[in-house]
């Protein structure tokens, strides 16, 4: 059996990516595949995670910054 739907598929359903004829698609493809569903089920969770990521600079990168910063010379401006 040829597989309609691919990780690819997948991935771009999880972002709301796909078509509304590539979702009846996928969602069947999940429904008798259940490889695919762990696949869906994994991304999900890791989408979660990254969402939940924050990125904060570290204190010492900041002052890094700063002090390089404050090293430069200005351009004149005419």
């Amino acid at each position: 059996m040829v597989q309609v739907c691919t990780h690819d598929d997948i991935i771009r359903y999880v972002y709301q990516e796909t078509t509304e004829t590539e979702n009846v698609e996928v969602e069947e493809a999940m429904a008798t595949d259940t490889e695919l569903l762990d696949f869906y089920l994994d991304c999900i969770d890791l989408k979660i995670g990254l969402n939940k990521i924050q990125l904060q600079p570290s204190e010492k990168a900041i002052a890094n910054i700063l002090a390089f910063a404050a090293t430069q010379k200005r351009p004149i401006l005419f």
